[in-house]
């Protein structure tokens, strides 16, 4: 039996103010999205400013924030946390609106997924940004 390390995962924080949501995204996602991205681990937050904490305790590689969230919505989140936390880990934001995807331009969001939540689509999308966020990592390390 080989005693190779674990292989490292890659945490993801899901911010909603609806259980539901939450509990649909992660049943999208799975363990794993992709065979060359680390298995993944969750962290759910019903309230912005329990992300902000989270966010600010450090370790996250993704965030995946509900733009319908209610008081502080997914954009609102994103574009706190891009001017206040340092090395701001990627936001991927679910919108309601295609049309709210200028929206997330704004936040400066680095992906867009319209609701319904997609099993095929969100799980490309967080592979893609995983892989752009860890690659930028290893160039740094």
């Amino acid at each position: 039996m080989s005693e190779e390390a674990p292989a490292a995962k890659a945490t993801i924080l899901i911010y909603s103010d609806d259980r539901h949501t939450r509990d649909q995204v992660k049943v999208a996602l799975g363990r794993r999205v992709a065979a060359d991205v680390p298995e993944l681990s969750t962290v759910e937050c019903a309230t912005h400013q329990a992300a902000i904490k989270v966010l600010d305790e450090g370790g996250i590689d993704l965030v995946i924030a509900d733009g319908e969230a209610v008081p502080l919505g997914g954009m609102g989140l994103c574009r706190q946390a891009k001017d206040e936390v340092a090395n701001c880990p990627p936001f991927l934001l679910l919108v309601e609106r295609v049309a709210d995807a200028w929206l997330a331009t704004w936040s400066r969001a680095d992906a867009v997924v319209p609701y319904p939540i997609d099993p095929i689509r969100l799980p490309a999308s967080v592979a893609e940004v995983l892989r752009a966020r860890l690659g930028e990592q290893a160039r740094v390390s």
